[in-house]
């Protein structure tokens, strides 16, 4: 039924705890992972505008911490990439700059999975309805089902 996973991560203890729950449907048939790591570009430009600032140079400084982000996220995916292939899945590996729940969205659709297993922050319910969260985001617009894996 849930043959192609799309499995999100942002390397967090909750992303991590979701990654076993991608590893245990390989025993329900799934054969393939996507995984998508998605360095967020907001973050990414407040944090570069804050230094640069001090520095009193933006784009370099963007683009510095940009390489950074991306060579530790290289790491840090081929390890999951490695354990996954280790079980027996199919692994392809995606990054990409922007909004994670836009970004999360366009490889839903672009790699038609057959579901979605993310990892929850469990951020508060007040602060959820002021700024919203990347799992409430996915849960509303995506077109396939989505596993919630909660941080408890």
């Amino acid at each position: 039924m849930f043959t192609k996973i799309l499995y999100p991560t942002d390397f967090s203890d909750v992303s991590k705890k979701a990654l076993e729950y991608v590893k245990k449907l390989k025993e329900a048939g799934t054969k393939e992972i996507v995984i998508l790591h998605v360095i967020d570009e907001k973050g990414l430009v407040d944090f570069g505008a804050r230094i640069a600032w001090a520095r009193g140079r933006l784009s370099k400084v963007e683009s510095e911490i940009r390489e950074m982000l991306e060579k530790e996220a290289r790491e840090e995916l081929q390890a999951v990439e490695s354990e996954l292939k280790s079980i027996g899945f199919d692994v392809k590996v995606r990054m990409k700059v922007g909004s994670p729940y836009r970004e999360i969205l366009k490889v839903e659709e672009e790699e038609e999975v057959s579901a979605i297993v993310l990892g929850s922050h469990g951020i508060s319910n007040i602060k959820e309805m002021l700024l919203g969260s990347v799992s409430e985001h996915v849960i509303r617009h995506c077109k396939k089902p989505v596993l919630i894996i909660k941080r408890q």
